[in-house]
């Protein structure tokens, strides 16, 4: 029997129903179960066959511990070795490549450092910051925000220079971006499952947190042309990103969807939260890839973010093969990058 290990924090309706769908769909030949971690021998062999993680970004103890699971052939949903290396500036910038708009953005040096990090330490920074040249690129308003880090914490909406170096003074070790905010017209954020399944969904993260407003069920919230430009985006951004489950929110002003935060590996799916639609909508959409990935079987970890940015790549005697493997990896598609269905044979 196979086995499907749920890693979960404090959410509860989510994980309780995927375990429910998967262990009535699999009729005694797949089982799934909330995972019990002690200590972990590092020759042990993996206790489950897939496991679909919701909360190792925050317990470093569960990221080493899916690793070791990965490198015995568990498939482990999302990759903890990409998830640990990501950062949203990363994705900014990789956004902007990749052809999906995205805010002016700059990276800002960390206020204050862990002990033993002293001024000597930091000679190739530039001090003090061009903070006038910093908002004449960025502009006002705008969101400083961690460059790594969820759930809108340690947001601050900024509206002068003196707002932005007093909040930036009480940020501490965080390593923070500057944003340009978009006073976006309509908003939206979108489920995207197996890199190929999108669910967009009407959001206002204005609206306080369990307020029952936050989400909307409006099919018809954007319009067709617009629809299809979303749909196209998130795929490209999951597929270059390798992320299996994921959430990426866009602010859209005068028809140009902005895609502001696409670094959501566990997105809140919880009932009381996004409503009783698109929990249903997301659990049904995990399982299916739970089968789909179990029927698929565990293979090593692929990056495909740099072979999206360089998909026809240079050429030399020492790295033809590479780059010739490179080339049948990753096809353009009419409507975006391709599943991973297409993909298996590659």
């Amino acid at each position: 029997m196979k086995k499907v290990g749920i890693l979960v924090g404090r959410e509860k309706t989510f994980p309780d129903a995927l375990i429910q769908n998967i262990n009535e769909r699999g009729k005694g030949k797949v089982s799934a179960e909330y995972i019990k971690l002690g200590g972990v021998r590092h020759d042990a062999p993996p206790p489950y066959d897939l496991v679909i993680d919701r909360i190792s970004h925050e317990v470093p103890f569960y990221r080493a511990t899916l690793k070791r699971m990965a490198l015995e052939g568990a498939i482990i949903i999302n990759n903890p070795f990409w998830w640990s290396a990501d950062d949203k500036f990363f994705n900014y910038s990789l956004a902007r490549k990749l052809g999906v708009a995205v805010p002016k953005t700059v990276l800002l040096p960390q206020k204050d450092y862990i002990p033993g990090i002293t001024s000597e330490s930091l000679r190739n920074l530039e001090f003090p910051l061009d903070w006038q040249a910093i908002v004449e690129y960025v502009g006002f308003p705008a969101f400083m925000k961690p460059f790594d880090g969820g759930g809108w914490k340690n947001v601050s909406k900024i509206n002068s220079l003196e707002e932005l170096i007093k909040e930036y003074d009480q940020t501490g070790t965080l390593c923070m971006t500057l944003q340009e905010g978009i006073e976006f017209d309509q908003f939206v954020r979108c489920y995207c499952i197996g890199q190929e399944d999108v669910m967009i969904m009407p959001y206002d993260p204005r609206k306080p947190y369990l307020s029952g407003e936050q989400y909307v069920n409006d099919p018809n919230y954007l319009s067709p042309e617009l629809t299809v430009r979303v749909v196209h985006d998130v795929r490209t951004l999951c597929s270059a990103l390798g992320y299996d489950i994921n959430t990426v929110e866009f602010a859209i002003k005068d028809g140009v969807p902005y895609a502001i935060d696409f670094m959501n590996p566990a997105p809140d799916a919880e009932l009381q939260s996004v409503g009783a639609f698109y929990h249903g909508w997301v659990t049904e959409a995990v399982t299916n890839l739970v089968f789909k990935r179990l029927s698929e079987g565990a293979r090593p970890p692929q990056y495909r973010w740099d072979a999206l940015l360089n998909p026809v790549p240079m050429r030399t005697d020492v790295v033809a093969s590479v780059a010739e493997q490179s080339t049948r990896t990753v096809k353009p598609r009419k409507t975006a990058t391709k599943s991973r269905a297409a993909s298996k044979k590659d």
